[in-house]
């Protein structure tokens, strides 16, 4: 196995320190970590592979941090966990049978839609009324832990940001809300990785170094989140969904 030079393991420990900050509060750390990983010159379903267990590690701390604080709703996210890692586990294996780029243009138009929604939805303020769980919703969130969940083992752009969209249509607030969608997102994760691992297509000399810094990224991240609310995590997740968008349109132009 190839570790890498003093030089890059320095890059990567900051890249993927960036990377989970931004992650365990809104998502989209992928599009500092995936560029990163891309410059050790690994083949691309290596770099993808080696990020996800960045991405596990992290989602596993932010997970952790949100649970110690309260914020996350323990009997919900058990009954979505195993749904979201079915999902994932399921995309995976789909990704080897269908090409997932014909996506990109409907996650574009998505993450717009989620983007124009949450800047004009006002109440959006940090005091969320939840919704009373009747049993069609339990069933429609069900079946979106699913999908989201196998959306990110298929493809995975914005993937946290759909989930803390889902979340706040269901009246929590923004901390509530990306408290609960990290849950999930660590269960697609480690369902994905799982996939990875079997296929031999995670760097470990890359991926732990990386990967304990995304702990230490993740854990500043999510408390940072904690103690500021919604006044931070909301414009934190309007900037990466709009960079997310962005990133959509450049790929499909380029492609």
């Amino acid at each position: 196995m190839e570790w890498p030079s003093t030089d890059m393991l320095l890059f990567l420990i900051a890249a993927g320190f960036v990377a989970s900050f931004i992650d365990s509060v809104v998502g989209g750390g992928g599009l500092i970590s995936v560029p990163a990983l891309m410059l050790t010159g690994l083949p691309p379903s290596m770099v993808l592979g080696t990020n996800k267990l960045g991405g596990t590690l992290s989602s596993l701390t932010s997970t952790a941090s949100f649970l110690a604080s309260g914020k996350v709703s323990g009997r919900l996210v058990l009954l979505l966990f195993p749904l979201s890692f079915a999902g994932s586990a399921l995309g995976t294996y789909a990704v080897h049978l269908v090409p997932s780029s014909f996506m990109r243009p409907l996650v574009v138009v998505m993450l717009i839609a989620v983007l124009v929604y949450t800047l004009f939805k006002k109440n959006w303020d940090g005091t969320g009324q939840q919704l009373q769980w009747t049993g069609l919703r339990r069933i429609v969130i069900g079946l979106v832990a699913l999908v989201i969940g196998f959306y990110d083992g298929f493809f995975g752009p914005g993937t946290g940001s759909f989930l803390l969209f889902v979340f706040l249509l269901f009246g929590y607030d923004f901390v509530g809300a990306s408290a609960n969608a990290k849950v999930l997102n660590f269960a697609s994760n480690v369902a994905s990785l799982g996939a990875f691992f079997l296929l031999d297509s995670v760097h470990l000399g890359y991926g732990i170094p990386m990967g304990l810094a995304m702990i230490a990224g993740a854990l500043v991240g999510s408390q940072l989140a904690i103690r500021k609310g919604s006044t931070y995590v909301k414009p934190l997740f309007i900037i990466v969904t709009g960079i997310l968008i962005g990133k959509q349109l450049w790929d499909l132009a380029a492609g």
